[in-house]
């Protein structure tokens, strides 16, 4: 996961190029509008809904574009479009284990889309179940080690979120990450708050149980898998447990 975690922060930290930051709006706006429909239009009463629009917000989504998705789920204008989540299991290169979790209003071209980059980039389908008992649904809020109020340790992290359920708090780098049990979210998340920490994201994710080494060709076929699933509309997360040292990373 580590190493998952840390290309992710990587790819948020560089500049996107247009083609890219538009598939990401379009995905966070389709978690919002689906958040409000499931929920409620109201992000007090909806947390799910609070943590989309903040995490839209995060990635530059303009205000605009974040109402109008809260009022087509919530129905307001009665627009809006049914979308069915699915979640898809296969293998990557060095037997990494995926689980691709998709967002779509069209199944047979989400399965296709799926299908074809997994098959492009040395990947394999999978039978449902034979990889998903590898990860564990778990709560996942990255903090940035920079704060508006100076730079932040593991220790403050911890000091904050212990008492409000978190199980384990991971140094990635640029951000820390805090593991919970996802009906904690909202109380650790309202932690860090209330300590004066801003957060980037929180969300409920699914945390591999074990974890494959990879080297740097690893990584680098690794990585490629999971651009070429997330380049499809449908695909919402990718989660796979490759593990890559500090210097693996480096070297891509």
């Amino acid at each position: 996961m580590s190493g998952h975690s840390k290309w992710a922060t990587t790819k948020h930290k560089k500049a996107a190029n247009d083609a890219k930051r538009g598939k990401l709006f379009a995905k966070l706006i389709k978690n919002i509008e689906v958040a409000a429909r499931t929920g409620g239009p109201d992000p007090d009463g909806n947390p799910t809904l609070y943590d989309a629009i903040q995490k839209a917000k995060k990635q530059s989504v303009p205000n605009d574009n974040i109402d109008r998705a809260v009022k087509r789920g919530g129905g307001a204008d009665g627009g809006g479009v049914d979308y069915t989540t699915i979640m898809y299991e296969g293998y990557g290169p060095n037997g990494v284990a995926f689980l691709i979790e998709c967002l779509t209003d069209n199944k047979n071209r989400a399965a296709m889309e799926v299908r074809t980059a997994m098959t492009r980039n040395g990947g394999t389908m999978a039978d449902p179940g034979s990889v998903s008992y590898m990860f564990n649904r778990k709560g996942v809020i990255v903090v940035p080690q920079a704060q508006a109020s100076g730079d932040t340790n593991e220790d403050d992290i911890l000091m904050a979120v212990l008492e409000a359920g978190a199980e384990e708090v991971n140094d990635q780098g640029a951000v820390f990450e805090v593991i919970c049990e996802p009906s904690d979210l909202v109380a650790v998340r309202t932690a860090l708050q209330e300590a004066g920490l801003d957060y980037d994201s929180a969300d409920s994710s699914f945390v591999p149980t074990v974890s494959v080494d990879v080297d740097v060709d690893g990584a680098t076929k690794v990585i490629k898998l999971i651009d070429a699933l997330e380049d499809s509309d449908d695909v919402q997360n990718v989660c796979a447990n490759f593990d890559a040292s500090d210097e693996v990373m480096a070297a891509l």
